[in-house]
């Protein structure tokens, strides 16, 4: 289900208890698949669509949201270097490239904007962010002055990296060097819930490469690509090596953290980023009960993921937090310790995987039934 449609669920199944609760639908996303969705529905503001270059060189349509201002874009890389655009036969890291990305914040610019957010999640990419800053004006040139090739392949071929024509709309430069910004240049905030660093046995190739088609041969010179990119980035760019490679998150979507962290992007927690733009504390002083929902509640479930932040932010507030999941699986336990009141599972023991997906709605709406008809008869007669 998409967060809209888990909310709906949610919500029918308190009022088939009592008809007069209010109700506040916030369908909410972590930086991944469903963000610009949740955000645009949590802002009151728009979808815009347009065609960009695919993960392997093929145009695709996708999406970004503005919110009702206008001023702020939302993208979510995955709309156009996702691992879903991708048939399993074809996943390829080594010529996945994020050039895509690069067009949708283009686009995301030419509305107006002064403020980008990006979700990094579900990247069938692995090239450092390379392709999206080619797209943006940056020239990444091989030796002999050639334009290197696509994807975390075409990295070890990098001689230089030309910061001279990046779009002056963006916040950063080649000449400001350190880091600074300047004047009213659009600014990018980076929604990621991971904390991978670039490189090495935790960084991006090697925790990610393999879901994405990469053999341990191809993690291997991935790796190796990506920390060559770097290298040549950081010092045409006046760029802190260790800033771009070890700053957590930059390895996220295949290193594409890395590569906006070299635009002068922020890289900030997916989760409570989102929150604070969708002004959840507010309506969580008039609430007396949150209710969310996750696939499957676990023991990484605890770690950085949007069921986490609801947790920590619910019990400051005192207010009960109920989480509805298809599974509970060991070491969920630990959100108790970080706010979360109660969770339940919705699939029935005997039920298969396929049926339960198929019937998910149905499922959800009949859980929360149950809990209503305990905490809002019971606690409010």
């Amino acid at each position: 289900m998409t967060s809209p449609e888990a909310a709906a669920a949610i919500a029918a199944g308190v009022r088939r208890v009592r008809a007069d609760v209010e109700i506040d639908l916030l369908p909410l996303a972590d930086g991944g698949e469903g963000t610009v969705e949740a955000l645009v529905a949590g802002c009151g503001g728009r979808i815009e669509s347009v065609d960009v270059t695919g993960p392997l060189g093929n145009r695709v349509s996708a999406k970004f949201g503005l919110d009702a201002t206008g001023r702020t874009a939302f993208i979510a890389m995955s709309a156009a270097s996702g691992l879903a655009l991708i048939g399993p036969d074809a996943r390829d890291p080594l010529r996945a490239s994020t050039r895509g990305t690069g067009e949708l914040i283009r686009a995301a610019l030419d509305c107006g904007v002064a403020r980008i957010v990006i979700g990094l999640g579900g990247s069938a990419t692995n090239d450092g962010g390379a392709g999206m800053l080619e797209a943006l004006g940056v020239t990444l040139l091989r030796g002999d002055g050639r334009p290197i090739g696509p994807g975390g392949g075409g990295l070890q071929d990098l001689a230089t990296a030309d910061f001279s024509g990046v779009d002056r709309r963006l916040a950063r430069t080649a000449g400001e060097r350190g880091g600074e910004t300047s004047g009213a240049r659009v600014t990018i905030a980076v929604a990621c819930d991971v904390q991978t660093p670039l490189l090495g046995p935790d960084g991006a190739s090697a925790v990610y490469g393999p879901q994405k088609g990469a053999s341990p041969d191809m993690v291997t010179t991935l790796d190796r690509n990506l920390a060559h990119f770097a290298r040549v980035v950081a010092r045409d760019a006046g760029l802190d090596l260790d800033r771009l490679t070890r700053t957590p998150g930059c390895g996220a979507a295949g290193g594409l953290g890395a590569g906006l962290l070299a635009l002068g992007a922020t890289l900030e927690p997916g989760a409570d980023l989102i929150l604070d733009i969708v002004g959840f504390d507010a309506r969580l002083a008039r609430a007396d009960l949150v209710i969310t929902g996750e696939g499957r509640l676990d023991q990484q479930t605890a770690r950085g993921k949007l069921i986490a932040a609801l947790a920590r932010r619910c019990a400051v507030a005192k207010v009960p937090l109920i989480a509805f999941a298809g599974s509970l699986e060991p070491g969920w336990e630990s959100l108790r310790n970080q706010g979360l009141t109660a969770a339940f599972a919705i699939t029935p023991d005997e039920m298969p995987l396929p049926d339960a997906l198929r019937e998910g709605a149905r499922l959800l709406t009949e859980g929360v039934v149950g809990l209503a008809d305990w905490f809002i008869v019971g606690c409010a007669d």
